[in-house]
């Protein structure tokens, strides 16, 4: 994996393997009771720190830093929750750009494609929650809403909001499993019940990916430490490189490379999940040229 391609996430399937200094379940006990946590100290000191609930399954959260580390487009499997502390974000998401200042919250739904990087010299501080979609859905519920209700946009202007997630967020680094989770589910609700919307009536479903697209999707996904070349993949599903590239873009939101990187990282998520060695989460899913 590049260097460039490794900016393509929160972080990458290498780095995260790299930084995980504690495991749930592994049966030692870190000082603070914060598990699955990694740290991550940059130059020009940016820093990014990642961990899972400690009170709530299905939420992780990241706290970071950043001023010059850039986001490429890419996705995730989980909501995206973010409450800038300071500076600017910039993001663009649906075909639009965004900014967000401080206060301000930015919302991405799961499986978007986005990008992300600093509006402004200094950079941008922020705190972010990634609930999965059955516990949003399960939020929902509780208040009588539509299962996956809309949101009714990706930057609100909600201080009250802003505070009670960021609240939340800070309850997790303390390891209280009470307060946080009880102060994490206040949070989704409050948000639900003042910025969704049923969802409108479905727009005409696109046409369904062509057949070598789907092949090579199935491919890359049974070849991640060693995907083939656009050219051996084309020939693969017996199409051209171009035609295919184009294809897969308009299926995905992503080029080829850019879906293989993040399915890594979706899967070494889920390895580490499970408990699986960080040595071994790297070598089920990282290339063998990788680096972060």
């Amino acid at each position: 994996m590049t260097k460039t391609a490794a900016r393509s996430c929160v972080l990458s399937a290498g780095t995260m393997v790299s930084m995980a200094t504690t495991i749930a379940g592994t049966g030692a006990r870190p000082r603070r009771p914060v598990p699955y946590a990694w740290s991550m100290t940059e130059s020009r000191g940016e820093r990014a720190r990642f961990w899972r609930h400690p009170g709530l399954p299905g939420v992780e959260l990241l706290k970071a830093f950043y001023v010059r580390h850039a986001f490429g487009r890419h996705t995730h499997e989980t909501y995206t929750i973010a409450v800038i502390e300071s500076g600017i974000e910039e993001y663009t998401y649906r075909g639009a750009t965004h900014r967000v200042g401080p206060g301000g919250i930015a919302l991405v739904e799961p499986q978007e494609v986005h990008t992300g990087h600093a509006a402004l010299p200094e950079g941008w501080r922020y705190r972010v929650l990634y609930p999965e979609v059955r516990v949003v859905a399960e939020a929902a519920r509780d208040l009588g809403l539509p299962a996956l209700p809309g949101f009714t946009g990706s930057v609100l202007d909600d201080p009250a909001t802003a505070r009670l997630l960021r609240t939340a967020h800070q309850a997790t680094e303390h390891g209280d499993r009470l307060s946080a989770s009880t102060l994490t589910r206040e949070a989704l609700h409050r948000l639900l019940s003042e910025h969704t919307r049923s969802r409108p009536p479905a727009p005409p479903r696109a046409p369904e990916p062509a057949g070598p697209v789907i092949a090579a999707r199935e491919l890359l996904r049974e070849n991640l430490l060693d995907p083939p070349r656009l050219e051996e993949l084309a020939a693969a599903v017996e199409t051209a490189p171009f035609p295919l590239l184009r294809a897969f873009r308009a299926a995905y939101g992503l080029p080829p490379h850019a879906y293989v990187n993040q399915v890594r990282v979706h899967r070494a998520r889920r390895l580490l999940h499970e408990g699986i060695p960080p040595a071994e989460v790297a070598a089920r899913v990282a290339s063998p040229t990788s680096h972060t």
